[in-house]
């Protein structure tokens, strides 16, 4: 039976830009456009009455950015995945978005196939999208955030979790980390899921996001470098990746 298409919703204020994504996604199957947004408060009451699948939200607009409207269609119950679409000089605006529930975001000159797969992955479960740009990001503003080394959630973690945590940091795929850790696919995603509940995060862009912040990975720290720090607490066996 073919599966259904991923129902997009595409927020822009500028026409150029709404009809340049639509056109992109259209011209592929397993894809509907639901709706186009022209601010931040039309995403929101569009998401609300349409339920697209994924929202490709940008993040400057009037009436109310594309960062507040992350905020309520990540607040739903279910969320509304949004990837934020943006240029590469947004600076607080995208690490915002990302803290603020963003399951992912996307360069605004993004190779048409990097946009059908950020959606795509994004749909599926995934969300670390184009991790060699949003590492950059990250350790950029990682290094001006308060660090969180104390926080208790951090303990309840298990030596595995640790393990999955920092491979979610690293930008790895559930099948990369279950690689590195000789683990099942399937068993890496229950592990996703326990850290995000655990955490009370909301997405694995977010736990990017806190890897930095409580210093688990240091800003500078490579790709495939050890974590700034051992928080592994019994032999964590080192990086790994999530859901």
């Amino acid at each position: 039976m073919t599966a259904p298409p991923i129902r997009v919703l595409v927020a822009d204020d500028q026409p150029l830009a709404r009809r340049g994504l639509r056109g992109i996604l259209e011209s592929e199957p397993g894809f509907e456009v639901v709706g186009e947004a022209v601010d931040g408060a039309d995403a929101v009451g569009q998401a609300e009455r349409r339920r697209p699948d994924v929202v490709l939200m940008d993040i400057r607009m009037p009436r109310m950015d594309g960062l507040e409207a992350t905020r309520h269609l990540s607040a739903l119950d279910p969320p509304i995945d949004v990837i934020v679409v943006t240029t590469f000089d947004l600076d607080e605006y995208v690490f915002g978005a990302l803290r603020a529930g963003a399951s992912g975001f996307l360069l605004k000159d993004a190779d048409p196939d990097l946009i059908i797969g950020a959606v795509r992955a994004v749909h599926g479960g995934g969300g670390l999208i184009a991790p060699d740009v949003t590492r950059r990001l990250i350790h950029r503003f990682a290094a001006v955030e308060p660090a969180r080394s104390d926080d208790p959630a951090l303990a309840e973690l298990t030596p595995r979790e640790i393990d999955v945590l920092l491979g979610i940091a690293r930008g790895l795929s559930n099948a990369g980390i279950a690689g590195e850790l000789v683990l099942e696919e399937s068993t890496v995603k229950s592990h996703v899921g326990r850290i995000l509940s655990k955490l009370d995060l909301q997405s694995r862009v977010q736990a990017v996001i806190y890897a930095y912040e409580t210093g688990l990975v240091l800003p500078g720290d490579g790709p495939s470098e050890a974590p700034g720090r051992d928080l592994s607490a019994g032999g964590a066996s080192g990086p790994g990746d999530g859901r």
